[in-house]
This record gives C-alpha cells, structure tokens and sequence, in this order.
C-alpha cells in the first residue's frame, strides 16, 4: 500500500488529510507536538481502516525536529509515496509588535521546514514516482504581513518544482484556501466571530483536501479551492496594492 507523511496531523486540515487518505488505503506517518492526539487520530484510523498508522512526534520549528522527520522521510527502506506539509500557525500582522522570536518560529515552521522535508522526498522519490502537496493559503497571493510572504514563497516554490520534477514522475502542489473551518484560529486565542468574515466565505476542511488530493493526481502545480476565490484573487489583481492590503488586515487565511 501507498505510504503518505502528514506534517501538523494532529489537528485541521492535517487530521483530515489523514483520514481521507487513510479511507483510500494509505499506510500513514503522522507528525506533530502533541503525542497524545496523534495516538488518538492513530487509533482511529487503525481500528476504521485497517492501515499502518505510524506516529511521530516532533517539533518542526527547531532543529532537532526537522532533521527527526528528515531522517524517517529518507529511510530507504521505508520509501514514502506521498508527503503533505500542513504544520503551520499564524500571528497578529503587526509585525514590528510582534515578539521577534516568534517571526522566525513562525519563518522555520511556514519555510524553512517545507523545504528542508521537499529536499528529503525527492531525494528519495525521484525516477520512482510520488507526490507532494504544500498547504499554503489564498494569503499567498496578496500582501499580509510575514504570514502571506511566507505563503507565497511556498506557492511559488511549489509550482515551479512541479515544473522541474514531473520527469522524474514527482508532482509538487500548492494547495491555497482562504479561510477554513478548522482549530487555527482558537490557537490563535480568537473566539468564534472574532475575524469579521462573512459566513459564505468559509470553507469545511473535508471539500478543501478533497480538492487538494485530486489536484496532485492530476498534477496541478497551484489549486484555489471554490470558484468564489479564484474570483477573489484574480479581482485583487485589478486593484491598486495599497487598496488590497488594507482589505487583507482583516482575519486570518
């Protein structure tokens, strides 16, 4: 059976992709802090599906966390057919009132560890096939502060090694919702109602992955789920920058 990695699974978007891919028969490493709810979401998947769930606890925003999972992803034997890098928070877009450290958690964990784990899964799955999707955000596409600079890195990065590695049979894909129904923004401290965004334009995390898995079987570099944010973001297209940033100020995507 197929093997996928999922990084941030404990919870989101990340917990979901876990699920449906655990209900197409993948085997499963899933990574993140907390070992508890790992366990909990492993147990689940065993006891539904019948799949090989197998835990691992790390933190991707330090050194020795990335290079835990660096190690597991480049273990030859136990090659891995599909990875999703999901882990991710956000913070308050006044950037220069935010804690300094903070940023560069926030910079490691949105860029740094995406990298450093993409560099680890083509080493391995190069000539043999596999795919690789990159959770990023509708964000990536307008200015936000260091949150929407670090998902437009991943955007761009994305498409262009889906470009450069499709002849190696390895497909590369961003996945870019707006605002999803999911645990980020309480981890953020904010209450339900609190981000100002009109009821239609959330999102359920179980329509996003579906949209993602099906956009890196058919090898599509950058996906926007629903029709309402394509249209968003090529509208945003059309205004001045200045008008478009301060329309960003409001929520978290």
């Amino acid at each position: 059976m197929p093997t996928a990695l999922v990084t941030g699974a404990s919870a989101g978007l990340g917990a979901e992709f876990a699920r449906q891919l655990a209900g197409r028969g993948a085997d499963l490493v899933l990574v993140a802090r907390s070992e508890e709810a790992l366990e909990a979401l492993a147990a689940e998947l065993r006891a539904q599906h019948g799949v090989v769930v197998e835990v691992l606890v790390a933190d991707l925003a330090t050194e020795e966390g990335v290079g835990h999972v660096v190690q597991r992803i480049a273990d030859p034997g136990r090659p891995l057919d599909m990875l999703v890098n999901n882990a991710g928070f956000g913070l308050p877009l006044r950037f220069a009132d935010n804690d300094i450290a903070d940023e560069v958690r926030h910079l490691r964990l949105l860029v740094e560890a995406p990298m450093r784990l993409m560099h680890a899964a083509l080493g391995v799955m190069r000539g043999r096939g596999g795919r690789i999707i990159n959770v990023a955000s509708t964000a990536g596409f307008i200015s936000r502060s260091t949150y929407s600079a670090c998902k437009s890195w991943l955007i761009g990065f994305s498409r262009w090694a889906n470009d450069e590695y499709a002849s190696d049979g390895v497909t590369v894909t961003a996945v870019c919702p707006g605002f999803v129904h999911t645990t980020f923004h309480s981890r953020m401290g904010l209450a339900a109602g609190q981000e100002g965004v009109p009821r239609f334009m959330w999102l359920d995390a179980p329509y996003v992955v579906r949209v993602a898995l099906h956009a890196a079987a058919r090898g599509r570099g950058v996906v926007i789920p629903s029709l309402r944010y394509k249209a968003m973001i090529a509208g945003s297209r059309l205004v001045p920058r200045s008008v478009s940033t301060r329309i960003a100020r409001r929520g978290r995507m």
